[in-house]
């Protein structure tokens, strides 16, 4: 069985177009297409809605065989949710997890305005990946009442519509410093290789801040590299979940 390999990119915004331009470019040289993780709503200091040039470059993206997503509203955990659910979130997502721990009402305004500027940039999908791919029950049942159809969680895909699932851990690097940093590097690398060597489902997530650390990029880009050299095909969450989604 032919492995496949879904590459995201996390944390698309107007704040980060340099980091998100040259994880793009190095997907361009690899000829793969990426999956875009677009935060609509305000993230350090700027606003897609603001930038309309920007959404314009991610309109060409798209068009050229990219997929976008819906990647939370502000990419901000608030206080909503218990104490232990909000440390487990704090502790994976260090503080993004906005949609872990929050009530159906509360994700239902989140998702309205986060695909108003979708909309209104151009950009419309019916994609969500929740920041630090943690989501509560009242959020996946907000995705469903607002028409998404796809979404990701650390453990894989689903088709919301039919609860089909895609299995296939992601693989990130976790900037920091330290052991910690330089084992998930290596754990990525050597994980990806291997589960495409047995023909799964190989997902890479890239962040904006994995570029401020030495190392971490070219561990990637051989991570990729490793994976292609064994056949994988190279898709899109779209492309992954299929046309249930349509």
């Amino acid at each position: 069985m032919c492995a496949r390999l879904v590459v995201s990119v996390h944390d698309v915004a107007p704040a980060s177009a340099a980091e998100t331009e040259r994880w793009c470019a190095d997907a361009d040289r690899f000829g793969i297409p990426v999956s875009l993780l677009v935060i609509p709503g305000p993230w350090r200091g700027r606003r897609l809605a603001d930038e309309p040039d920007y959404a314009a470059c991610l309109r060409e993206r798209r068009q050229a065989g990219d997929d976008v997503l819906v990647h939370g509203w502000s990419h901000r955990a608030g206080p909503e949710g218990d104490r232990p659910r909000r440390a487990v979130a704090h502790a994976v997502a260090r503080g993004a997890a906005e949609f872990a721990a929050i009530d159906v009402g509360t994700a239902t305004v989140k998702l309205r305005a986060a695909t108003e500027v979708m909309i209104e940039a151009g950009l419309p999908t019916t994609g969500f990946t929740p920041p630090g791919w943690l989501a509560s029950p009242g959020a996946k049942q907000a995705l469903r009442a607002a028409g998404f159809t796809y979404t990701t969680s650390h453990f894989g895909a689903e088709q919301l519509r039919t609860g089909r699932r895609f299995h296939g851990f992601a693989l990130s690097h976790r900037p920091g410093g330290g052991w910690s940093e330089r084992f998930g590097a290596a754990l990525l690398e050597t994980a990806a290789r291997r589960t495409a060597e047995r023909g799964g489902l190989v997902r890479l997530a890239l962040h904006p801040d994995d570029l401020s650390r030495p190392g971490l990029r070219d561990t990637t880009l051989r991570a990729i590299d490793a994976v292609l050299r064994t056949g994988a095909h190279a898709i899109t969450y779209r492309q992954l979940v299929g046309s249930a989604v349509d």
